[in-house]
Parts: C-alpha cells; structure tokens; sequence
C-alpha cells in the first residue's frame, strides 16, 4: 500500500473516531470543550493535508515543497484569510442582530483580521526592501 494511502486510512480514521466522541458526547448531553474541537480541527488538517499532497516516496501528485505546491499553498492560503473574514463579519453581523449589539471582543476580531494580511504584506515588503539596498 501507498505512503500516501497509510496517511489517508489513518488520519481518516482518527478524525473519523474524534467526530464520533464529539457526536457521541452532544448526544449524551455531555459539554463539548476547547480540546474536542481542537481534536476534531487537528485530525482534519491531518486528514486534508494527506488528501492534499503527493508523496516523494510514491511519486504520486503534487508535493508541497514544490514550486506547484508552494503556489497553491500560498493562494488557497490568501483566500482561506478572506473567507476567514467574511464569516467574522457574518459573526458579528448575527451577534448585532441577537443581541442588538455586537460583542467588543467579536469587532476586535474583525478588526484584527482585516489588518492581518496589509500588515504581513507590509513586512514582507519590507524584508524585501531591506535585502535590496
């Protein structure tokens, strides 16, 4: 069997067994704390990653490390920001229409989302800058 097949079976497997416990748990009527979510947002990243990516061994897709992958990874990484952004500002618009008024700590995270990619972008510009002269 494919490297790429063990990580798929594997990781599919795990995520498969945290979304049961968090199911199983909702459920029961048990809480659903900060650990089950990470858990479940952990072995999904996992999972996706081991979808995603060919693996040097089986020389089977496209692999991170290169010149394809780093492109990909850098545009689906720009649009996950501003689909990121979008559902904060869907967030706060809901938080706005429930409470009649939004939560401090929801707008600070708007706020600190839209400034996220200026600002990186800003550094990055001027690492450039800096190399140059």
């Amino acid at each position: 069997m494919k490297m790429k097949h063990w990580k798929m079976t594997l990781t599919g497997a795990a995520a498969f067994i945290v979304l049961a416990t968090v199911i199983y748990r909702t459920a029961t009527g048990k809480d659903i704390g900060l650990n089950d979510i990470a858990s479940l947002g952990a072995v999904t990243i996992l999972f996706l990653s081991a979808l995603t990516w060919g693996t040097k061994e089986d020389r089977d897709g496209v692999r991170e490390d290169e010149e394809l992958g780093r492109r990909i990874t850098e545009q689906s990484s720009k649009v996950g920001y501003f689909i990121l952004t979008l559902f904060i500002l869907v967030a706060v618009g809901i938080d706005q229409w429930v409470h009649e008024k939004p939560s401090l700590l929801l707008l600070l995270l708007l706020g600190l989302s839209m400034v996220t990619l200026p600002f990186i972008e800003w550094v990055h510009m001027r690492r450039y800058r800096t190399t140059e002269d």
